[in-house]
This record gives structure tokens, C-alpha cells and sequence, in this order.
């Protein structure tokens, strides 16, 4: 394995152990390292700061990062920024327009790419390839969206498509027998679901939209 393949193999082993869309939980990890990275190493740099200025910070979703920072100052420094842009345009009775793209979003879309290509590789080491497809056929499996973006950008092996099919499609069937036993009269077949089954609504709705943070 190349070095970039051995990194990537070691930290998708670890996300697949872990419950949920291995995916997803490496995008939490390495999103938030980026960000605590962002804070420490970069707010003076200008390039950055350009950037971050230009997409009017982080989006919603990875702004609640920053929440979680004791240190402030970073944020601090790069929220002024934002917020002074705002009093510009609203003293013209306007609301700034931000053309960049939040550079967190950049990154996971880059990481995403990574993975993608690095799970859809027909691997030269038989052995890489074995142990690659033994701990992810063990783990959650992609959610929707992932599986759906993997296949915008990659052909898949035939292993990984026959897996991402059959974990949907018994998760569809057991969404059916759930609504079914919930209707009126099928108390009883309800009382027979495993408590997976019975609250696999919870499950279904994790699927499809995912846990990135």
C-alpha cells in the first residue's frame, strides 16, 4: 500500500468498528481536527482568513463546532471579521452576499472523495483486499447519502454494491412490518417484534439522513 492507502486503511478499519456510518464517523473526527487545527495553527493566516471571510465563516452546521472551543480568541477574532460585514450591509439596509464556499464543507467534501476511492479500489494485495472487505462487511454500513455520493463518483465492487443493497433492503423490510403491525388490531404481532424492530423508525431515519455532525 502506498502511503496515503495505509493511512486510510487503518483509519476506516477503526471508523467501521465504531456504530453507525463508517463515513460519517470519520468525517466528525477529521472535521473537527480540522477546525481545532484551523483555530490553533491558522486564524493569522491571511489566505485562510480571506476565505473564511469570503463564505461568511462556517456553514450552520459546522459553526457549532466553534461552540465547543474554551479558547476563544480564534473565534473570536475570525467571528468579528463576519460580524463587521454585516454592519456594513445592514447600515445599507442589506444583507452581505458571501460568494465562497465554508471551507469546512470544502474539506469534507475532499474527505469524502478520499474514501470513496480508496473503498471502491480493486486492491493489488490480495490480503489488503481481504481484510479490507472482512471489517467493513462487518461494520453499519454507508447511510444513504454517502452510499448515494459514492456511486456519483465511483463504480463500486461488486461486494461492497451487494452488501450497501441487502442492508437497505432489510432495513425497507422490516420499515414495512413495522408499519403493518402498528395498524389497528395487530397489537399482539406488534408485542412480537424484537425492541430493534419496534423502534426501527429511529434506525430509518438515521439511514437517510446520516450522523455527520
Amino acid at each position: 500500500m502506498s502511503e496515503t492507502k495505509h493511512v486510510n486503511f487503518f483509519a476506516l478499519e477503526k471508523a467501521c468498528k465504531e456504530k453507525g456510518c463508517p463515513f460519517c464517523n470519520l468525517i466528525n473526527e477529521r472535521i473537527y481536527r480540522y477546525i481545532d487545527g484551523m483555530l490553533f495553527e491558522h486564524v493569522s493566516d491571511i489566505p485562510f482568513r480571506r476565505a473564511y471571510r469570503a463564505a461568511g465563516g462556517f456553514c450552520d452546521r459546522h459553526g457549532k463546532i466553534l461552540l465547543h472551543y474554551r479558547d476563544g480568541l480564534a473565534v473570536a477574532i475570525l467571528g468579528q471579521n463576519i460580524l463587521s460585514d454585516y454592519i456594513e450591509a445592514f447600515k445599507k439596509k442589506k444583507a452581505p452576499k458571501f460568494k465562497a464556499c465554508c471551507p469546512a464543507c470544502i474539506e469534507q467534501e475532499k474527505i469524502e472523495k478520499d474514501f470513496s476511492s480508496f473503498l471502491s479500489e480493486n486492491h493489488k494485495h490480495k490480503e489488503t483486499q481481504e481484510q479490507l472487505t472482512a471489517y467493513f462487511t462487518a461494520s453499519d454500513g454507508l447511510c444513504v447519502p454517502h452510499y448515494a455520493k459514492l456511486l456519483s463518483l465511483f463504480n463500486p465492487p461488486t461486494w461492497l454494491k451487494e452488501f450497501q443493497e441487502t442492508l437497505f433492503s432489510s432495513l425497507n423490510e422490516r420499515a414495512l412490518r413495522f408499519i403493518d403491525y402498528s395498524a389497528w388490531g395487530n397489537q399482539d404481532k406488534f408485542e412480537s417484534l424484537s425492541r430493534e424492530d419496534q423502534i426501527v423508525w429511529q434506525e430509518l431515519a438515521r439511514v437517510l439522513r446520516g450522523s455527520v455532525e
